[in-house]
């Protein structure tokens, strides 16, 4: 599988962040720790604290991938863009989340963009992406 791995706003910032909600490595160790346990899998992985710019990778993934990882940051509560892209995306799709959003402020209960994707991964720190992937794999091989 080609995969894509979306990411959000701030998440650029991982390892001096609120280590306790979102875990101690940077955006760079986890895309180390994907393709260390998926070897059998490409990957591309991107992040932009832009809106505009997570929507137009969303709108061209379909010609490129197989499959899409996305962790929207805080998008994922107030973006209508991309909620949209996602919906008019066919490849599968699983969106995932470092910190535990149950456990967190009110306005994080609301997940427009998961409702675009075929799931959702929240609280496992690195190993949402890890769990995201491996969906990602059941779903692709109709398992």
């Amino acid at each position: 599988m080609k995969i894509l791995v979306l990411n959000g706003p701030n998440l650029n910032m991982l390892g001096s962040r609120d280590t306790e909600k979102y875990g101690s490595l940077t955006l760079k160790d986890i895309e180390k720790k994907i393709i260390s346990e998926y070897q059998s899998h490409s990957f591309e992985f991107f992040q932009s604290n832009l809106e505009g710019e997570l929507v137009s990778k969303i709108q061209t993934a379909v010609d490129h991938f197989d499959g899409m990882i996305i962790n929207p940051g805080g998008y994922a509560h107030t973006s209508v863009a991309i909620k949209d892209a996602l919906a008019d995306c066919s490849l599968p799709k699983i969106e995932v989340h470092l910190s535990h959003l149950a456990n967190r402020e009110n306005f994080r209960q609301v997940l427009l963009t998961a409702s675009s994707c075929d799931g959702y991964v929240s609280g496992f720190k690195e190993n949402s992406y890890l769990s995201g992937v491996y969906l990602l794999e059941k779903i692709f091989n109709k398992e």
